[in-house]
């Protein structure tokens, strides 16, 4: 019976040897144990202090903003989309802490980007949102690939300062970095 036992144990061992040997098994426990982006990351490839990436983008009245008009400019971007639940929860905040409380400042720029849906749909997503900032097409999601991982999940706030120069991010609607996002805002325009 000894024996026995011996024998089940060691085709154990040996199977699960060969197991470990497997290019399935590989794939598997590689993808787990060195996945693109590890799991504290947040997800971006941009961090604070980075030069933010430039690009052009056109809001929903048809405008494009070109890099030379964020120039010189602080400059806060919030990547979204109609679909997300969080986003919807965030944006009658950044509305009413930030947009309401700085939209006339000319040394302030404030966009929306919705992550690669069509017009229509964003100029509905902002009626039902109750928004009032601008929102802008990221066709494709190009834009927010300059800034974070393809499918990197969103809400996300990106707050530039006037010298280009990224000095605070946010996901997903923590509210400890959203207060944070509000006071950086305050002090950075306090000190235009």
């Amino acid at each position: 019976m000894n024996n026995l036992f011996k024998q089940k144990e060691k085709f154990l061992i040996a199977a699960f040897l060969v197991l470990l040997t497997t290019p399935l098994y590989s794939q598997l426990s590689s993808k787990e144990t060195t996945p693109a982006v590890h799991k504290d990351s947040t997800g971006y490839i941009v961090k604070v202090g980075d030069k933010a990436p430039v690009f052009t983008i056109t809001l929903t009245d048809g405008r494009k903003i070109t890099p030379k008009e964020l120039k010189g400019k602080v400059v806060l971007l919030q990547f979204t989309a109609s679909w997300c639940g969080v986003c919807r929860k965030e944006m009658p905040h950044l509305e009413k802490d930030i947009w309401q409380k700085y939209k006339d400042n000319p040394h302030f720029v404030f966009i929306g980007i919705d992550r690669d849906e069509p017009l229509e749909t964003v100029i509905n997503f902002a009626k039902q949102t109750g928004i009032t900032y601008p929102l802008g097409l990221d066709p494709g999601g190009k834009i927010f690939s300059l800034f974070a991982q393809p499918k990197a999940g969103i809400t996300r706030n990106v707050l530039v300062d006037k010298t280009g120069k990224i000095v605070y991010l946010t996901r997903l609607f923590n509210e400890e970095e959203y207060n944070g996002l509000v006071k950086k805002v305050d002090q950075i325009l306090s000190h235009k």
